[in-house]
């Protein structure tokens, strides 16, 4: 494909995966909100294909995309109340939220630019070389200085916390012995 193209194609994916992202956390409705956020994943599972890995791409698919929000919208639908209210929240949280936002991003933009990733691992690639599905591999489960093991588990672990302080902070109101009736 021409330079071009792909340039017109990456901008697409980025662009809707920016709308998609941003309206994930900004909509009231959680269950709109998850289909943003299969979206969003979707949009990733696009960036894969872009890049020629189509094993991820089907791996983002069909784990992320089609298991984990599956799982987030059966959350939904089971803990939702019937009467809830939303909160309105003040608006400087919005801006310290915002603040935390741009130093996220900035920290993540620092480390982007000052890291090798996967080329360090393999110095032989070059230009538009593709990695292997052994490479892959290796580079995701190993525990080699290049390699992604100890963020890969630290990253299951952080969203096992969310899904059960979801479901704590849903139910914590809901008294021993008493039947809530579901939304849907």
């Amino acid at each position: 494909m021409s330079p071009i193209i792909n340039l017109l194609i990456f901008g697409g994916l980025a662009v809707a995966m920016l709308i998609m992202s941003v309206m994930a956390i900004t909509t009231k409705s959680l269950l709109r909100s998850a289909t943003y956020l299969l979206l969003t994943l979707i949009c990733t599972a696009g960036f894969y294909l872009f890049l020629n890995y189509h094993f991820l791409a089907a791996v983002q698919v069909s784990v992320y995309a089609g298991g984990v929000v599956v799982l987030f919208v059966f959350a939904i639908f089971l803990t939702t109340k019937k009467d809830e209210v939303l909160v309105k929240h003040e608006y400087r949280r919005y801006v310290y939220g915002a603040l935390i936002a741009l130093v996220g991003i900035g920290l993540v933009a620092y480390t982007i630019l000052k890291t090798k990733f996967i080329y360090a691992a393999n110095p032989s690639m070059e230009g538009d070389a593709q990695l292997s599905m052994a490479d892959i591999g290796t580079a995701l489960m190993g525990t080699g200085k290049y390699q992604f093991l100890l963020p890969f588990e630290m990253l299951s672990l952080l969203l096992l916390a969310a899904i059960v302080g979801g479901i704590l902070i849903a139910r914590k109101d809901k008294k021993h012995g008493e039947k809530e009736e579901s939304q849907y």
